[in-house]
């Protein structure tokens, strides 16, 4: 299963469409499927490479469908241009793309679509599409996206920023437009996880061997007992449905072993693995893509496994106050999440970002630091707590920092502001970089922009536009 705090594995396709940022990074790519264009034509050429008016009609309900508010015409358009004349570069410069990065990632595409959708069935029906078909309408696209953001890297590469540019930068924005940062909080923590008694363990494989008879009896459904008892919170909506990839590393390896054993419609038998107990049945499967349902049984952890959890994490806690072990290598050897070897127990917002606001935080964290009343450097007691998949565990939390409602100042943002900056800082080199490269490139922008201000740097400075 995906080491997350949820079963739920699903490829985050939001983000700010900007020439810095992904460029027109493929999300609007699904949109040919839900729409027919009745006329199209040509509106914008840079060196070979067409943009059509479809594309920058599709771009728009695309945002708007994630929840934006679109764009206007004349920005999409500037943005199309950016991304073909990286490509156009990217290809001359023989920026490297090979196949298997492009197949990798049409299909984790692919795998968001039907874990939306619900099947490949339900996909290529609401598209319709085949699977294939699908994939081929991605594949030039997805290298374009590839090729553009391996030129602009290749343009920024090297850049970096000075203390004294980060202080120049800092000074030139008017006072009233600094920033203002809420309470902030960056927090680790190790946790561990009872383990339940071989009694309770062996209720919890009993009654999945009881489901899987069920099932394979003919008197129940799979997806009916998933929904009724499943503990995957990420599932058990669905009647336990994933739509998984051999190839996908989040998932829990036992698991996917498992499931790739079995043929379609078959049950597996109980396996055991880091989040519990599991049956799963394949669905359907297609070489390295399949879709299968799974029932979690989360054996329950009783007072006197907490109690002892609780005493290992108070020892441990002693050794860091002690500091006989540093806080790294106590989450190294004692933690049971399955993240913390990633962030070496640092919990991250959901945009990978250190800083947390109390919103952030789950509900027992939030009155755990309460009453804890900790100062940045301390440690907690050790607390029971459920996680979000209604696993019980111990945890102990260290204070990172602790930040006050603020105006952005350098002292104590200065990570952000450099970060700022130094963009800033490229992007004043990518439009280096156009305004000597646009001279080269056969550009042509349709009449129907003519009055875009913003365009006009695509066409002054190109002796072979047209308009």
């Amino acid at each position: 299963m995906p080491d997350e705090i949820t079963f739920d594995h699903r490829f985050n396709m939001k983000g700010k469409k900007t020439i810095l940022g992904l460029l027109l990074s493929g999300a609007s790519l699904f949109s040919f499927a839900q729409q027919k264009v009745v006329a199209d034509k040509i509106v914008g050429i840079v060196g070979d490479k067409i943009i059509l008016k479809s594309e920058i009609l599709i771009a728009n309900d695309d945002l708007k469908r994630q929840g934006g508010q679109g764009m206007d015409d004349c920005s999409l358009l500037d943005q199309m241009l950016t991304q073909k004349a990286l490509v156009l570069q990217a290809e001359k410069d023989s920026i490297p793309v090979t196949e298997e990065e492009i197949e990798a990632e049409i299909d984790q595409r692919i795998r968001y679509f039907i874990s939306q959708y619900g099947s490949k069935d339900a996909l290529e029906q609401i598209s319709g599409r085949t699977v294939y078909q699908i994939k081929e309408d991605f594949r030039q696209p997805i290298r374009e996206q590839r090729l553009s953001t391996g030129m602009r890297n290749k343009i920024v590469e090297g850049i970096k920023i000075t203390p004294t540019e980060v202080k120049e930068y800092y000074d030139k924005i008017p006072k009233n437009n600094l920033l203002y940062y809420d309470q902030e909080l960056q927090v680790s923590q190790i946790i561990v996880y009872p383990k339940a008694s071989r009694d309770i363990e062996t209720l919890a494989i009993d009654e999945l061997n009881d489901f899987k008879r069920q099932v394979e009896s003919g008197s129940k459904k799979f997806e009916t007992l998933a929904s009724l008892y499943s503990d995957d919170p990420g599932s058990k909506d669905k009647g336990g449905q994933y739509s998984i990839n051999r190839n996908e590393k989040q998932w829990d390896p036992v698991f996917m072993a498992a499931a790739f054993r079995l043929k379609d419609g078959q049950i597996s038998p109980v396996i055991k693995t880091q989040f519990g107990y599991h049956i799963i049945q394949m669905v359907n499967r297609a070489g390295d893509d399949a879709t299968i349902r799974h029932i979690l049984r989360i054996p329950q952890i009783t007072d006197a496994e907490a109690t002892e959890a609780v005493q290992k994490l108070d020892s441990i806690r002693n050794q860091l106050i002690a500091g006989t072990i540093a806080f790294g290598e106590a989450v190294s050897k004692y933690s049971d999440d399955p993240s913390a070897k990633f962030t070496a127990g640092r919990i991250l917002a959901r945009d990978g970002s250190t800083y947390l606001t109390i919103d952030q935080l789950d509900k027992d964290l939030v009155l755990l630091l309460k009453n804890a009343n900790l100062k940045p450097g301390e440690y907690s007691k050790p607390v029971p707590f459920t996680d979000e998949r209604g696993k019980k565990g111990v945890r102990m939390v260290l204070l990172v920092s602790k930040s006050e409602p603020h105006r952005e100042n350098l002292k104590d943002d200065y990570n952000r502001v450099s970060q700022r900056a130094l963009e800033e800082k490229k992007t004043a080199a990518l439009q280096k970089w156009f305004q000597t490269k646009i001279p080269s490139y056969y550009i042509m922008i349709d009449d129907e922009y003519k009055n875009c201000s913003n365009l006009s740097k695509w066409t002054k400075n190109s002796p072979t536009a047209g308009n």
